[in-house]
């Protein structure tokens, strides 16, 4: 089945709390704007902005249990819950949803851990979600205005940031997130 844009708000705004949802409408809004400002198709932002926390606030059995039985990326399952809901999200929108679009669907499977070749699509998104208006962590205003001028740095600023906070906490850094930190500045230094 496919859904309007009205049926998916209001499918995905029933999954989460009122300040979530806030949350999802600055992702859409932001990614849409970026999606302007860099030449990338608006729609898909959105669309992608939509369901990138579809399955933020399913409960941890749930999240697993749909990584091992649909076989989706098990390495995950080593590394922090909070990465689960992206690898669910990207699934539950092409599986519930009939989302078909890769683009969207990668943007929502690599929103919180950026990926090596990270597409325009996936970059949008990724730093939408570092920079929505309601978003308040120290250095976000300086992530927002480095978005100003350049995506990959901008998202260099917000996996920084990432990084950091898990060091600072004694956390495990997910690979893929510091693999994704260190190709954006390649391509940067290929740009310079």
């Amino acid at each position: 089945m496919r859904y309007s844009r009205d049926q998916l708000i209001k499918a995905v705004s029933s999954q989460m709390p009122e300040k979530r949802w806030q949350h999802t409408q600055g992702v859409m809004d932001s990614a849409r704007r970026l999606a302007h400002q860099y030449g990338a198709d608006a729609d898909k932002a959105e669309l992608s902005s939509i369901l990138h926390d579809v399955a933020k606030y399913w409960p941890v059995e749930k999240l697993k249990s749909v990584i091992q039985d649909k076989q989706l990326s098990n390495e995950l399952l080593l590394y922090n819950k909070q990465l689960w809901h992206a690898e669910v999200g990207a699934y539950v929108a092409e599986y519930d949803y009939g989302i078909d679009d890769i683009e969207v669907l990668d943007a929502i499977r690599y929103h919180t851990s950026g990926r090596i070749g990270m597409t325009l699509m996936d970059k949008i998104v990724c730093l939408a979600d570092y920079i929505e208006p309601g978003r308040d962590y120290p250095g976000v205003n300086n992530i927002r205005e480095l978005a100003n001028h350049s995506l990959e740095e901008g998202l260099v600023a917000g996996l920084d940031s990432t990084i950091t906070l898990l060091v600072s906490r004694s956390q495990i850094i997910y690979p893929l997130t510091v693999y994704a930190r260190n190709d954006l500045i390649k391509q940067l230094e290929a740009n310079s």
